[in-house]
């Protein structure tokens, strides 16, 4: 098995909970294809009690069975045939029961919404299962996992029958920051620089199984051309199957996630019912809510507004990528990204790709700015009475009397700031300070891939980071 990169804080408390003297029940979650399993596996495999995964799409006869085949594959052939999630559940307790008390029994239930997904009889019976005879033993760490966030917080961390307050504590897993991808990039030696490695994130942010499919003797245009573009890429049909997924009824989902594809500085409630079709209530909500637990979709807040005119922002980058590239890739047959790598067109999506980046990488260009311990909103700004167009992508309105106005510019050498750009800046701050009527000290920080080119604006800006400073 390969190695287990980054995942320090989950590694630690899967350990903690394992080395405890009693039972634990974890929830563990997070998109597809961000290694879930594969850090359980990473972990535990050596000491798995019982495993088993849902099957996508599969009715309850069709799960059960395959619950009773890995009760067989455990050791337990002469086990009587579950034929209900009660009998599979008790046919588990059996097995563990007999097995020698020392050292903790690991319980590993993957994919457990696509087990669910037909009958809410399998809630009740893990209920029972974890009430009636596992709570009571101090020597299993029973872990369910899937990649249908909102379904796990809504029927096991906000369980609110008898899974209610059950859970020792619940996971979620994030994508690779840039750091994590750099460390992976080593481990399987590809030899990629830091501003090859960030374009690779504009394209497939740090989706272990997407940096898998690397190969260490291409370029990145060509593994981005192998890996999406080919006619038989592994990720031609990713974009579907994404959200397929995780969500039963996905089409809301999808035209949500297009609506918002549209607007990169976000849209409103209102603004996306509008633009997607789909009408405002419960649904409509769950919709959004279900798009910002699995990570597509972060909603926030503009600069000074009260909570009700919150903001949703499509922050997913590999969505992003399909999105803006989808037609290229049913027209195009080769070489199509080692041909655009080149041309203009490159240049104006790689700037909202970056930005982008820079979003997912927040604590980082905190960590970098030296104000990891001081509170701090991060937000969104857009002028109303200014030129039109003057926004600001990242606020980060700080305790210590400071506002940092962050513009992020992906660059392939230093960034020279002209002077229509360096007066661009200055009515950008004035506006600002104008608009929002704020007292604090509001700093122009800029994010460059390498840094400014010394000229007679460069030292006007009082905050500078390069792209290395995301990898923190």
């Amino acid at each position: 098995m390969r190695a287990l990169i980054g995942r320090s804080r989950e590694k630690s408390r899967l350990m903690e909970h394992y080395t405890s003297k009693k039972s634990e029940f974890i929830a563990l979650f997070g998109r597809r294809r961000v290694g879930k399993t594969f850090l359980v596996k990473s972990l535990f495999e050596k000491d798995f009690a019982f495993y088993a995964s849902g099957i996508q799409n599969g009715d309850t006869a069709t799960q059960i069975e395959n619950f009773n085949k890995e009760i067989r594959n455990f050791g337990r052939a002469d086990i009587a045939q579950a034929t209900s999630w009660a009998e599979a559940f008790e046919n588990l307790n059996t097995l563990i029961s007999e097995l020698p008390q020392n050292g903790k029994k690991v319980i590993f239930i993957d994919e457990i919404s696509w087990m669910s997904s037909s009958t809410q009889n399998f809630i009740f019976a893990l209920d029972h299962f974890w009430n009636r005879w596992v709570s009571s033993r101090d020597d299993v760490l029973l872990i369910v996992c899937g990649s249908a966030t909102s379904w796990i917080i809504e029927n096991i961390v906000n369980n609110t029958g008898g899974l209610h307050n059950r859970l020792t504590d619940h996971i979620q897993l994030a994508p690779f920051t840039l750091k994590e991808c750099e460390e992976y990039f080593i481990e399987n030696r590809v030899p990629i620089s830091r501003y090859q490695m960030l374009e690779s994130y504009m394209v497939f942010g740090g989706i272990p199984y997407y940096l898998d499919l690397f190969e260490a003797d291409r370029s990145l245009a060509q593994n981005i051309d192998r890996i999406y573009f080919a006619s038989d890429a592994p990720l031609k049909n990713e974009y579907g199957n994404l959200f397929r997924a995780l969500f039963k009824y996905a089409d809301s989902h999808i035209k949500v996630v297009e609506a918002l594809a549209s607007k990169r500085m976000g849209l409103s409630r209102a603004e996306i019912a509008s633009v997607s079709g789909i009408k405002g209530g419960g649904t409509f909500t769950k919709v959004l809510d279900d798009l910002v637990l699995c990570g597509f979709v972060n909603e926030y807040m503009a600069f000074g507004k009260k909570t009700r005119d919150r903001l949703y922002q499509l922050i997913d980058p590999f969505t992003l990528f399909h999105l803006t590239f989808a037609d290229k890739q049913k027209r195009v047959t080769e070489n199509y990204w080692l041909h655009y790598s080149t041309t203009p067109a490159h240049s104006a999506w790689s700037g909202y790709a970056f930005e982008l980046v820079c979003l997912l990488h927040v604590p980082q260009i905190k960590k970098s700015l030296g104000i990891s311990g001081i509170m701090t909103e991060a937000s969104s700004w857009r002028s109303k009475s200014a030129s039109p167009g003057a926004q600001i992508d990242l606020v980060l309105d700080r305790s210590d009397k400071i506002v940092n106005l962050c513009e992020m510019k992906f660059a392939s050498d230093e960034y020279a700031i002209n002077k229509a750009y360096n007066m661009k800046l200055r009515e950008k701050r004035t506006a600002f300070i104008n608009e929002t009527g704020t007292r604090k000290a509001a700093h122009t920080t800029l994010v460059t891939t390498y840094g400014l080119k010394r000229n007679e604006y460069s030292a006007e800006i009082p905050f500078q980071l390069t792209m290395s400073d995301l990898f923190v």
